[in-house]
């Protein structure tokens, strides 16, 4: 594997088309044939990576390790809509229009379940971590949301300016992970990262990234990991033409979204709206089944809980997921902090994009759109919130 240098930026100019509105650092005027993918494959796995990538399971893209290039769902494009998810085959030669799937980055560095520690005794009481070093992984096809949403985890995760302490699992983890960031030229229905101003290219936090152009990747180069890697590729020089066309698609995928999430003094709306009708409106519709939370990639609720061997002489301390949507999250002794749904979506959103902003300095929301495509009765948080803001003055009294 690759050592990384932290702190290091390796990218060029990507020049705006003419009226554009592309933010952020430059990319870089290389380009690699789509023929040479599975060249990137093979460095990656030769470097020790176990290389995954999005292929289709169970009529959805999720991230499954690649043989080879000819995995990749060529010429399948996602129609997603609130409460709707299908692919369709195009039949044409483009390897990343499906946009995303149910999962981000979450699972390979936030498991969904794993032990913490040991407990044995053969007479002495012994505790033992179950830390060991995660294995190299790299991800090929990481989305700028997912980027993004990794970044939030990471102030929840590491330690920093938000979080106290580090956890060494997801640390682990995160440090042997090689991404290779897909920047979207296509936008779902359900796609609100303009607003959130975290896509639909990525800026930061990979070490490759790729735009798809007809034949060809234009590619940017994020870290030093990502450099050496770069260095063995069969990659030419790309003309003003390639960039600009990159730039253009991109910029396209932006225009293309038709929701967007308005988050002006969004603390204020709604905690000062603890009791607005709309949180009786959307829990008549919401069947509290966690969707939302397990897809979200920056939801990190989870449980402990010790598991017994029917010999009495060891368990396991195990950590799992867990959702705020479910009665037993928010249980003490003697009862529920929130019986109601109501009370549990109130709690989800106004946490997300609340009060995540004041515990973590960000939004909780980046903006894929995932929860709205994959909630059964396709509830929409843009929607919740904009008739929140439609409807002022009704204050909470709490």
């Amino acid at each position: 594997m690759i050592p990384r240098a932290s702190g290091e930026i390796y990218a060029y100019q990507l020049p705006c088309p003419e009226g554009g509105s592309l933010k952020g650092k430059a990319m870089q005027s290389k380009k690699l044939a789509k023929t040479a993918l599975d060249t990137l494959i093979q460095i990656l796995k030769e470097q020790g990576y176990r290389v995954l990538g999005p292929q289709i399971r169970a009529d959805a893209v999720i991230f499954d390790e690649l043989a080879s290039a000819e995995d990749l769902p060529r010429g399948i494009k996602s129609i997603q809509e609130p409460g709707s998810y299908r692919l369709i085959d195009e039949g044409d030669e483009r390897l990343f229009d499906f946009v995303h799937g149910p999962e981000s980055l979450k699972r390979l560095l936030f498991a969904p379940e794993e032990t913490l520690w040991t407990v044995s005794t053969d007479g002495e009481v012994r505790f033992n971590d179950n830390l060991s070093e995660a294995p190299p992984v790299a991800v090929i096809g990481a989305r700028a949301c997912d980027i993004a949403g990794m970044q939030v985890q990471d102030r929840t995760f590491l330690q920093g300016s938000y979080a106290q302490y580090t956890d060494p699992y997801y640390a682990s983890r995160r440090e042997n992970l090689f991404l290779v960031a897909v920047n979207c030229t296509r936008s779902a229905a359900t796609c609100f990262c303009t607003s959130m101003d975290t896509g639909p290219r990525a800026r930061e936090g990979f070490d490759l990234a790729l735009t798809e152009l007809e034949d060809e990747f234009l590619v940017e180069v994020g870290s030093a990991a990502g450099k050496a890697v770069a260095a063995k590729l069969p990659l030419k020089a790309a003309t003003q033409q390639d960039t600009q066309t990159a730039a253009e698609a991109i910029q396209s995928a932006a225009d293309s979204q038709v929701r967007r999430l308005d988050t002006t003094n969004i603390y204020e709306l709604l905690f000062d709206n603890l009791e607005h009708p709309r949180w009786d409106d959307v829990a008549s519709r919401c069947l509290s089944c966690a969707n939302c939370v397990m897809v979200c990639p920056t939801c990190f609720c989870h449980r402990e809980y010790d598991e017994m061997s029917l010999e009495g002489n060891h368990s396991q301390h195990k950590r799992q997921w867990d959702a705020c949507f479910t009665l037993e999250h928010g249980s003490v002794h003697g009862g529920h902090l929130r019986p109601q749904i109501k009370q549990r979506y109130r709690q989800w959103l106004t946490h997300k994009l609340g009060s995540w902003i004041e515990q973590f300095g960000v939004s909780g929301c980046v903006g894929c759109g995932r929860c709205i495509t994959w909630c059964p009765t396709g509830i929409d948080l843009t929607e919740e919130v904009a008739a929140i803001r439609n409807q002022p003055g009704l204050k909470s009294h709490d």
